[in-house]
């Protein structure tokens, strides 16, 4: 059997399985962006047939959960940095601050591939909870909107959400999405953060003492 024949048969057992099988497979596919599972064919398919708010749960808190095996790769990779890059990396999280969760739910709500964002923010050892709750959130209308799309027929939504990804598409979209990775954590290393937002920071941090 190949592998993308194994995939599709992983993906139909998953669809008998309902809301349950919904969960697995979104944690499942979102566990690493290596492993190409296009689990929004699944809720695609299902929104047909099942109730899409029901599906959405089950998608958006299975893939929320999934996405944190690249958060913990990079919380773990972590003691793999230097003394001098560490530094770099509190002064990033603390730049990062304000906007991060609005940056985690774009990364969760569209098909931008997640783990270019967890695994930085795991290195980042970035607050969890700001993390989580925007992911779930993300997901979870991610997963509405591929639901109900699945169930009006809606091509325009379909296509802006990939549940039409061929298993070929899948693994370009993996090689792309590691390529994009590379990129981010080199300018993530490389650049000086201390210097660009240090200023900033302080600034926060005195207002927050006055008040």
């Amino acid at each position: 059997m190949a592998f993308e024949d194994l995939i599709g048969w992983l993906m139909e057992s998953f669809m008998s399985l309902q809301y349950v099988g919904v969960f697995l497979i979104s944690l499942i596919g979102s566990l690493s962006i290596l492993f190409p599972i296009p689990y929004t064919v699944v809720i695609f398919t299902l929104g047909k047939t099942l109730e899409p708010l029901l599906i959405a749960v089950a998608a958006g808190l299975g893939s929320a959960i999934g996405e944190f095996s690249g958060y913990a790769l990079g919380w773990g990779g972590r003691k793999a940095i230097s003394d001098k890059y560490r530094k770099k990396m509190e002064f990033l999280a603390k730049a990062f601050d304000r906007y991060g969760p609005w940056a985690v739910f774009l990364f969760a709500l569209t098909p931008l591939p997640d783990d270019l964002l967890f695994i930085p923010l795991g290195v980042m050892r970035y607050k969890i909870t700001k993390v989580f709750i925007p992911a779930l959130l993300g997901k979870f209308l991610m997963s509405l909107i591929v639901a109900y799309s699945g169930r009006f027929t809606i091509t325009i939504i379909e296509n802006i959400f990939g549940v039409e990804s061929s298993f070929t598409s899948a693994i370009i979209g993996t090689v792309i999405a590691v390529i994009l990775l590379l990129i981010i954590l080199v300018i993530m290393f490389k650049v000086d953060w201390e210097k660009r937002f240090g200023k900033y920071i302080v600034k926060k941090e005195d207002s927050e003492q006055k008040a």
